[in-house]
């Protein structure tokens, strides 16, 4: 994790440059290091309560807003595009796009009718609450009913970084293996749904849903799971309809 690391060291007046500064004098800093102990605390402070601004900015406009975090590879976009597809005509949906380069993603959900806003972090492997501050105001909010956030693909740094949404999914897919959960327990912990992706691969490799599940749960107990499949679809109506169960939930709040 960043905090633990010490990758998130910055200078907190340039958030949006958002560069990583790793000291090489006499060994990198680490957390018996005093000073940087109180540099990452000043840090994860400053992150939270950017992040509650930003949650309040969507509460304004009747917003439900939705982290998406996984590995590289784990189907955030082709999952957002299949949402989009699904949902689209009942809520109106803007995507905030995390990438440490290019603006694939982005541009394969505009293509999908859809607002996004690509943030490229060049070497940070996390979005923070400030970078998505910026998305916000990139966004028709008076326009929309859902922000997706995709994140960094990172299984470690992004469950650090509050970045003021409603909800934290974390997608676990199937040629990742089962052993995720116990391996990144951090990310598990901070996540309200899990979900398994690409189900439709489980014939084709070792990966046991249950022991993932019960690892998952050990973690979190309230964490809910979907087993999903966007190339056949299974499990996209149980998605679909916890985004909506969620969405309309939190308008009551």
């Amino acid at each position: 994790m960043c905090k633990d690391c010490g990758c998130s060291i910055t200078d907190t007046h340039h958030h949006h440059d958002h560069e990583h500064h790793h000291h090489h004098h006499h060994g990198n800093p680490t957390l018996e290091d005093k000073k940087t102990v109180e540099v990452i605390t000043k840090i994860l402070d400053a992150n939270d309560k950017q992040a509650e601004s930003n949650r309040k900015h969507f509460d304004q406009h009747g917003i439900f807003a939705i982290n998406l975090m996984s590995s590289p590879g784990a189907g955030k976009t082709t999952l957002l595009e299949k949402t989009i597809e699904l949902l689209g005509d009942e809520l109106k949906i803007g995507v905030i796009e995390g990438d440490l380069e290019t603006n694939r993603d982005a541009e394969r959900i505009r293509a999908k009718g859809v607002p996004a806003y690509q943030i490229t972090t060049g070497q940070a492997c996390h979005l923070d609450a400030f970078m998505v501050h910026e998305g916000i105001h990139h966004l028709p909010l008076e326009e929309l009913d859902i922000v997706f956030v995709e994140n960094v693909g990172n299984l470690v740094c992004p469950a650090s970084y509050d970045i003021g949404t409603h909800l934290n999914v974390v997608l676990l897919s199937v040629p990742e293996g089962d052993d995720k959960p116990a391996k990144y327990p951090v990310m598990f912990r901070s996540a309200d749904l899990m979900l398994i992706t690409k189900i439709d691969l489980l014939p084709y490799f070792d990966f046991d849903v249950k022991k993932a599940i019960e690892e998952a749960r050990a973690l979190n107990p309230k964490m809910d799971v979907i087993q999903i499949s966007t190339k056949t679809e299974e499990g996209l109506d149980k998605w679909i309809n916890y985004i909506k169960l969620k969405s309309s939930l939190r308008s009551i709040v």
